[in-house]
């Protein structure tokens, strides 16, 4: 009885540890999208940046100058973001790192 009982749980334990799996995979899939997006976000903000400090340095205007200021700020809120969605990319790439190697283990002792 206490040996059905043990395959029953390695049976559900990898049973759940696959569904994490899936959902981890799903999570993953969707931060690395939300990445990508906001690397071409980020790189548009930066030309923009690039281009309004060459007009506030050509100009030398107050108004010239806010606008740089302002297009810096977007692009550096952007990269924070960015950097965000890479540190969130990361954990889920070792979450899953954990899943695979605990499901191995699972079914390792299964055999």
């Amino acid at each position: 009885m206490r040996n059905d009982n043990t395959d029953m749980a390695k049976k559900n334990g990898g049973w759940l540890l696959n569904r994490r799996l899936e959902q981890n995979a799903a999570r993953l899939r969707a931060a690395r999208a939300k990445l990508a997006l906001a690397d071409e976000q980020l790189s548009a903000l930066e030309d923009e940046a690039s281009s309004q400090e060459l007009r506030a340095i050509v100009s030398e205007t107050p108004d010239s100058a806010f606008e740089f200021r302002q297009a810096s700020a977007h692009a550096a809120a952007m990269r924070r973001h960015r950097d965000d969605l890479r540190r969130e990319v990361s954990d889920l790439e070792a979450r899953q790192d954990d899943l695979l190697d605990r499901l191995s283990a699972v079914r390792a002792s299964g055999e």
